[in-house]
């Protein structure tokens, strides 16, 4: 294989020749041209034509006939291989290129046209110049345009055979022997470096051999698929990209849609621009197509139609708008004992516990874990701090983008905070060791080779406002040390049709990871009865419910939803919950638990009867607010919370919610103090 400095002298060596031919020819035409009273054009021809010259000549053409026949061409006799240029055309592009090449040559073009003011290459200097003149070779069809090797500058008084032909940048310095992506596009993509690949693991190698053989089955001259990437694993459809790339020896660069210029001819020109680039270079393009629009859509269409080359397409659900030649792949992310082997592998002898822990919990790309554990291993001092650090950093890559969409609360209560029924509370402490337990039962036990659907965990909170529902979720995600995200329904309900259903999906999938648990208030709005289909209205909202049916099934992690009105659910959806807890409204026993716990320890408290307060008929929500706004009726008085200021928040509580008030139960006495 020959060197790559030999290569480069021997193209300066075949370029120096091309030239010296090109100077010969115009010196040729200049004899033509020239009287023989001119004496500049007899001193020009005569410095050109001179035995020793003639010599030289001789060799020029030697050195360029013994180019042609070598397995490693000069860069001129492998662009017009690549792109089908004839013999004329390929002298034509070198008279163009000649003009950066070599200085003299402008004044030759010059005394060539016998025109001063036109020192530079023509089409009308290229016809007398060259053999197998042919007028079709500036048609836009022909490789000289179509590649854009070539520039007519021409006004609008000048004839076209007559207008200046000027060579392409790019082109030129590749004819020198510099070969590098057309700086034109350079700001548009961005490199995916194939140095920091990662081992793939079987699951995922799986898909680089499936497009290697589809690869290889394509036919000479055929144009290879589109392969379109699907899923939500965006850094792992990069990666499996990579792979495939490297494998086949090409260099991936990565172009978002939104980077697609809308007018057409700016879209025909990049697309043109990119078709030559992967000709001229080993490369292929990765396309970031995962939120695009339906303008998106339809530029991304006629890109690919108008372009060439090895296409990947991340996407979130497959296209058929992208042309019938297409590979579709699923991509997930690797298997949970693939994670486990990462996370082993990463930790190396500090793992201990942690990889069965990390893997159960959260679902992460090889490059997620790759990256969390080398930060965690040297920002860690030591083992219970790297446990710590680990989940931590878990909980920060896979906390979901849903500002828009919801928002995300900081659990603070515990369970020595939540007062409910015996009953209730086991169902918690259920859904709590079943979101810990999961991986044991679906993947060690088997089951998730029984399942194709229902492996997450949805739970219904139902009772009255105020009855401890949120407070619940909140003991729930702080115990499993997971983010709790309250979902804004305004938000995620739109009137417009197919907008709530993509903004459900988005939801979903930004917190399929595993470390974050939804919750839901107030899910009748939501989730609420399919309807008697009467007009288009009534179809697309069941539809919607349809669709958050199946979606809420398949959600790998916890879901929780909390109404007021239970009867106003979906039946159909009441019977896919894992559980249902019914939040009552307490009792004399329950309200004088929350009572006696309401007030932090280091709120100052005077005596309180709260056997009276309990019979109080109050939710624990209300309970809440009553000592919140005793507390700042004391602060303001500054003494502490006392009964008479609790009886006052009491009232303006029931005043509140429009309940009867008895004025006889508000009267207070201090108790007599006793004295021996």
């Amino acid at each position: 294989m020959m060197d790559l400095t030999d290569w480069h002298q021997r193209n300066e060596d075949y370029l120096a020749a091309a030239l010296q031919v090109l100077r010969s020819r115009l010196a040729e035409r200049i004899t033509i041209l020239t009287s023989p009273s001119d004496q500049t054009a007899q001193e020009v021809t005569r410095s050109l034509n001179t035995s020793g010259e003639n010599a030289e000549l001789q060799q020029a053409i030697n050195t360029i006939a013994v180019a042609e026949t070598v397995d490693s061409p000069p860069a001129l006799l492998r662009l017009s291989r690549h792109l089908r240029l004839s013999p004329f055309e390929q002298n034509v592009l070198l008279l163009c290129a000649a003009m950066e090449l070599d200085t003299r040559i402008p004044t030759l073009c010059a005394r060539a046209q016998d025109a001063a003011n036109r020192p530079y290459p023509t089409f009308a200097l290229a016809l007398t110049l060259f053999d197998e003149a042919a007028w079709e070779v500036l048609s836009p069809e022909r490789p000289l345009r179509y590649w854009r090797l070539v520039e007519i500058m021409q006004s609008t008084t000048q004839p076209l055979i007559t207008s200046p032909l000027q060579a392409d940048e790019r082109i030129v310095n590749y004819i020198k022997g510099l070969n590098y992506l057309d700086d034109r596009l350079t700001p548009l993509l961005t490199p995916l470096d194939p140095v920091t690949l990662l081992d793939l693991p079987p699951s995922q190698l799986a898909f680089v051999d499936t497009t290697l053989k589809r690869l290889q089955q394509c036919s000479t001259g055929q144009y290879p698929p589109v392969i379109q990437l699907l899923g939500s694993d965006r850094l792992s459809k990069q990666l499996i990209a990579t792979h495939i790339a490297a494998s086949l020896g090409l260099m991936l660069y990565r172009l978002p849609v939104e980077l697609l210029p809308p007018p057409i001819v700016e879209l025909e020109t990049l697309a043109r621009l990119w078709q030559r680039e992967s000709i001229l270079l080993p490369i292929a393009l990765y396309l970031d197509a995962y939120e695009m629009d339906a303008n998106q859509t339809a530029l991304l269409q006629r890109f690919l139609s108008r372009s060439n080359g090895l296409f990947f397409v991340d996407m979130h659900e497959r296209s058929s708008r992208l042309g019938s030649m297409t590979l579709s792949l699923d991509i997930t992310k690797p298997t949970i004992n693939e994670q486990q082997a990462a996370w082993q592998q990463a930790l190396g002898s500090a793992a201990q516990a942690s990889p069965a822990v990390l893997a159960d919990q959260f679902n992460l790309s090889l490059s997620d874990i790759q990256q969390i554990a080398q930060n965690s291993l040297n920002e860690a001092f030591h083992d219970n701090s790297l446990q710590q650090q680990l989940w931590d950093a878990c909980l920060t890559t896979t906390r979901p983008q849903l500002s828009s969409l919801a928002q995300r609360l900081d659990p603070k209560a515990t369970w020595s905070a939540i007062v409910l029924p015996a009953d209730a509370l086991n169902l918690l402490h259920q859904i709590t060791d079943q979101v810990r337990q999961r991986s044991r039962v679906y993947q060690e036990w088997g089951f998730s080779q029984r399942m194709n659907r229902g492996m997450g965990i949805s739970a219904l909170f139902a009772g009255e406002s105020g009855t401890g529902k949120t407070m619940a979720a909140e003991v729930i995600a702080n115990d499993l040390h997971l983010d709790l995200y309250r979902i804004d329904l305004s938000a995620v309900v739109s009137k417009y049709i197919g907008e709530t259903e993509k903004n459900l999906r988005r939801l979903f999938d930004a917190a399929e990871d595993g470390g974050t648990i939804l919750f839901f208030d107030e899910a009748d709005a939501l989730f609420g009865k399919r309807s008697e289909v009467k007009d288009s209205h009534d179809r697309y909202a069941n539809i919607e419910i349809n669709y958050l049916l199946q979606r809420i099934e398949a959600y790998r992690g916890l879901a929780i939803l909390a109404t007021n009105m239970k009867s106003a659910l979906d039946t159909a959806f009441l019977r896919r919950l894992r559980f249902i807890v019914n939040f009552p409204f307490p009792g004399f026993v329950e309200r004088k638990a929350v009572w006696q716990t309401v007030f932090p320890p280091e709120t100052p408290i005077a005596h309180l009867d709260v056997d009276r307060l309990a019979r109080f008929n109050l939710t624990g929500g209300s309970i809440h607010n009553i000592a919140l706004n005793a507390a700042f009726l004391a602060a303001q008085a500054g003494t502490p919370v006392t009964m008479p200021l609790v009886l006052q928040a009491t009232r303006t509580e029931l005043c509140k919610i429009e309940r009867p008030i008895n004025e006889t139960e508000f009267f207070w006495q201090e108790p007599a103090k006793t004295t021996i």
